[in-house]
């Protein structure tokens, strides 16, 4: 039983929420997505907030369980939402809002896990606290924490992640006609980043330079998973 507590059902908690909080983010892509006209996501139940019609097997179970095994921040990822450009009026601003929406709805997920964590007068410390109060204070830090690096990761401007949705809007014609040669190489960076020790600690360095002052503002302390 100690065993289980210790370990197995943190990890069972943590591959919960990241489907929950990957569920929020894909299906605010698709939301938006209808409301700029365009019904893909709705046509194929992708606006369900059901995790399942959302699961990846890699992205969203093996991925997050092996990262929550070795100790380090889970972190996954759902079968993109499908978005039609063709049905946007402003094929970039389009892009930009379906892109950008999944990455707010989990700084607004985060934010209210927050407010609950504050108003029940939860602290990040887990020493003193009783059971109930331990496994509240670590649902919530864990939701947050999660929601926070789900928004955050997903800004990169590589292919396919949010941000790569979000810069075109920025580029000229110019810079997106070389952009798009970059994308077809998106997946092997990704790949990159998470096997190539340099370029992880780089890349995961920035990200945690803006990762920790967001939870900071929120709960009061960095990452504390």
């Amino acid at each position: 039983m100690d065993y289980l507590m210790s370990q197995i059902l943190p990890i069972a908690l943590q591959v919960a929420i990241v489907l929950v909080c990957i569920t929020i983010h894909e299906v605010s892509h698709g939301r938006v997505a209808r409301l700029l006209g365009d019904p893909t996501a709705q046509s194929m139940g992708r606006l369900s907030l059901n995790p399942l019609r959302h699961i990846d097997p890699f992205g969203t179970v093996i991925l997050p369980l092996l990262l929550a095994i070795s100790g380090l921040p889970p972190f996954g990822y759902a079968k993109p939402v499908p978005v039609d450009p063709r049905y946007f009026r402003d094929h970039r601003m389009g892009m930009f809002l379906t892109g950008i929406a999944g990455p707010i709805s989990n700084l607004l997920a985060a934010s209210a896990g927050a407010i609950v964590f504050r108003v029940l007068g939860l602290t990040p410390s887990l020493a003193s606290a009783t059971i109930p109060s331990a496994l509240a204070t670590y649902v919530l830090l864990l939701f947050v924490e999660i929601n926070v690096v789900l928004a955050v990761f997903n800004m990169l401007p590589i292919p396919p992640m949010d941000g790569s949705r979000v810069l075109p809007l920025f580029l000229t014609d110019k810079g997106m006609y070389y952009y798009r040669q970059f994308e077809r190489y998106g997946f092997v960076i990704i790949l990159l980043i998470f096997l190539v020790p340099t370029l992880h600690n780089m890349v995961f360095s920035a990200i945690f330079a803006v990762i920790n002052p967001i939870m900071t503002l929120l709960i009061g302390q960095g990452l504390t998973f």
